[in-house]
């Protein structure tokens, strides 16, 4: 399983698009306070739509309490990581968890510290600092589940059906 870590999310919205996301993927959410904002926000809950009813998600009170009931492939994405989510390969066979940080200064600097082999920044031009959190989330879950061959998703259109562009309105 494929696993969203949150430290100390700030922005509502971004953590409503999060749930979106973790909603279509299949993927656990993972919230470490404090957070930023109220989980029941109108702004979460308008980014979220109706998906989250779906929502798998575990709250912590900080992130020794989120260590300690969690295990599995930890990786940390920060622009200080030294190399991209393509040089890594990501085992569906256990279960993995991707950290991202706070909007504003990101994944404090001890965490880091202790896993330097799994710190890993997405390429960008030299005087960008980073991207949008909802928008790096889905980047590096994309390339997770592509690496695995997308388990557990469709390929194919099952709401309106497969064949809804070539049928007639």
């Amino acid at each position: 399983m494929l696993h969203i870590v949150l430290f100390e999310p700030e922005i509502p919205q971004n953590t409503g698009n999060i749930m979106r996301t973790c909603v279509a993927f299949g993927m656990k959410l993972h919230l470490i306070e404090p957070l930023g904002f109220s989980l029941d926000e109108k702004s979460v809950r308008r980014s979220g739509m109706d998906y989250i009813r779906e929502l798998d998600m575990s709250v912590y009170r900080d992130w020794e309490d989120f260590v300690a009931k969690n295990e599995g492939e930890f990786y940390f994405i920060t622009r200080y990581g030294k190399k991209s989510p393509d040089q890594e390969r990501f085992d569906a066979s256990n279960e993995i968890y991707l950290v991202f940080g706070k909007e504003s200064t990101g994944i404090p600097k001890a965490i880091l510290r202790d896993h330097l082999d799994r710190c890993l920044r997405l390429p960008m031009v030299p005087e960008a600092r980073s991207l949008n959190l909802s928008n790096t989330v889905a980047i590096l879950a994309y390339e997770v589940l592509r690496q695995n061959d997308y388990p557990g998703l469709s390929r194919r259109e099952v709401i309106k059906g497969e064949d809804w562009l070539v049928r007639d309105a």
